[in-house]
């Protein structure tokens, strides 16, 4: 009876799963296949799992200009990977002292990041800031350090991680043996700390890419096109083919608006901005690591 009960709790259990992959994997087939489908057959005949009339238009309409694709890919990745890793860097210096719990005035400064997660400045006061005051305005610093640098939410979420999943033993013997705070830091810390970190990286990279607020700020046409992202050149095609559409009468005959892929351009924008992500995530996925600190301490 107890094998039984157990069978059919697992038979439960992975149906409920099997519905929670395909309502995150669904989306995505039907994203992809609305992209390869002739935009006409999409408009008077809805989205469909598989494409009446395939169709690469709106592909060819994105990467007519192909070198400008490939340089905000490289400029996307560039800015992921040092935003990435400089907001780790910040963000686990400064959470490690505030999880020591001799620190003086430690509650003091957890309280003023905390602050920092209910009130700030607003937009155009940051703006003001980052662009009179530090210049940042056509520099890639522009798409690194404004918003996305620190975040007083993922201190608070690594500080919180090393002062309750690293025991204060391991920090005792490491003191006793004469360990300096930095090479606690990187003996111990890092090492143990790593499912957080990894996780916070993961959060930070997604933000990051899919980030193209900052280049709408802190880049201009003239002077900082060169810098543009993947993000922002996907925006800036949709909203040439969103005129072009809908001002096809008054450009001339040139425009043909029927012509315009403009709903799987859209698509296929989305499946262009998310699938190097896709790609890369599993390799990532391994770092989420469950356990570490069994048998770290014996007591």
């Amino acid at each position: 009876m107890k094998n039984k009960k157990i069978d059919k709790f697992q038979i439960l259990a992975n149906s409920v799963m099997i519905v929670v992959t395909l309502a995150a994997i669904l989306p995505f087939i039907l994203l992809f296949m609305s992209s390869i489908t002739d935009e006409s057959v999409l408009l008077n005949n809805g989205y469909g799992f598989w494409p009446e009339v395939f169709s690469l238009e709106a592909y060819a309409y994105i990467f007519k200009s192909g070198e400008k694709i490939l340089r905000a890919y490289g400029m996307t990745i560039l800015v992921t990977v040092i935003g990435t890793t400089v907001h780790l860097t910040l963000s686990a210096l400064f959470a490690y002292p505030l999880a020591v719990k001799g620190l003086p005035g430690r509650r003091a400064i957890t309280f003023f990041v905390f602050f920092t997660m209910l009130f700030n400045g607003g937009l155009v006061p940051s703006y003001m800031m980052w662009t009179s005051i530090f210049h940042i305005k056509d520099t890639i610093f522009g798409l690194i350090v404004p918003t996305f640098l620190m975040g007083a939410m993922n201190i608070l979420l690594i500080r919180t991680f090393f002062a309750t999943s690293i025991p204060d033993a391991l920090f005792e013997a490491a003191k006793i043996d004469g360990a300096t705070e930095g090479k606690i830091f990187r003996t111990i810390v890092l090492p143990l700390g790593k499912p957080i970190l990894v996780t916070i990286g993961v959060f930070s990279g997604l933000a990051y890419w899919n980030d193209w607020t900052n280049g709408l700020y802190y880049l201009t046409d003239r002077g900082g096109s060169h810098l543009f992202t993947i993000q922002l050149v996907l925006n800036k095609i949709n909203e040439n083919i969103n005129f072009l559409a809908q001002n096809a009468s008054t450009l001339g005959a040139g425009v043909n608006a029927s012509a315009l892929p403009t709903t799987t351009a859209r698509m296929a924008i989305a499946v262009v901005g998310i699938l190097p992500i896709l790609i890369a995530y599993p390799f990532f996925q391994r770092f989420f690591v469950k356990g570490i600190m069994l048998g770290g301490v014996k007591e």
